[in-house]
Parts: C-alpha cells; sequence; structure tokens
C-alpha cells in the first residue's frame, strides 16, 4: 500500500484590498487547490513581520507565500521594496534556523488573480514537495 501523500501546509499573508478578492473569486469559482493553504488578511504586505514567517514555520507551515500589494498599494509608494525587504531579512533570519529560503514565496496579486493564485499555490506546493 502507498503512502498516503500530505499536501504541504502554506501560509499566505494576503491583502485586503487588492489580493483578498482575487483569492476570494478561486474559491467562489471553485478552481482547485489545497486544502492545506491558510489564508492571513492584512491591509498591506509592508506591513508583514520576518518574525510572523519564522513563527509560521515554527508552528509547523511547510511554505509561507506573500500575496502582495506590488504598485497598487494605497498605503505606500514603497511598497513593494518595503516588502521585498522584509522578505530578505526573514530568508537571512530562515538561514540561520536552518530553514531553506525556497520555503517563501512572493508574487504581486491583484483583485482579479484568481487564476494566477491557483497556480502559484499548485507550484509551490510542488516545490515543497520536493524540499
Amino acid at each position: 500500500m502507498e503512502p498516503i501523500k500530505k499536501s504541504p501546509k502554506i501560509l499566505v499573508f494576503s491583502t485586503d484590498k487588492i489580493s483578498d478578492p482575487g483569492i476570494d473569486q478561486a474559491g467562489l469559482r471553485k478552481l482547485h487547490y489545497s486544502p492545506s493553504v491558510y489564508v492571513i488578511s492584512m491591509p498591506c504586505s509592508s506591513g508583514i513581520k520576518p518574525r510572523w514567517i519564522l513563527h509560521a514555520f515554527e508552528q509547523g507551515f511547510d511554505g509561507v507565500f506573500i500575496a502582495a500589494d506590488g504598485h497598487e498599494c494605497s498605503y505606500s509608494a514603497k511598497c513593494p521594496e518595503h516588502t521585498n525587504t522584509i522578505i530578505k531579512e526573514a530568508q537571512r533570519l530562515m538561514e540561520e534556523k536552518q530553514i531553506s529560503p525556497k520555503r517563501i514565496r512572493m508574487a504581486a496579486l491583484c483583485s482579479v488573480c484568481a487564476e494566477p493564485f491557483v497556480s502559484h499555490m499548485n507550484n509551490f506546493s510542488k516545490i515543497l514537495a520536493e524540499i
């Protein structure tokens, strides 16, 4: 008997005005992605703290995905740069704890990005399964 393959557990940090509607559309349209994807909504992706990302790994998540605002952010014109700095700091902390930096991903998602969100989740799940 083959062992049951477990889907990697992914935590998604999403933004309430920009990426959340796209993620919601994926669910409303019944587009398939792993049920082990958990979404936390935030006002802006540049508000994520690197220690939150590390905490997710400590709590058993296999990967963290940042559904970033990109240049559409209404809070900060420098949101993409700030979010990128947060990711780099998180990766540095991850390496200190011997956590593969491949276990974190970021992509800008918009309010109509249902298919791209599903694609990102499916691709990230495959990457995490190989790690």
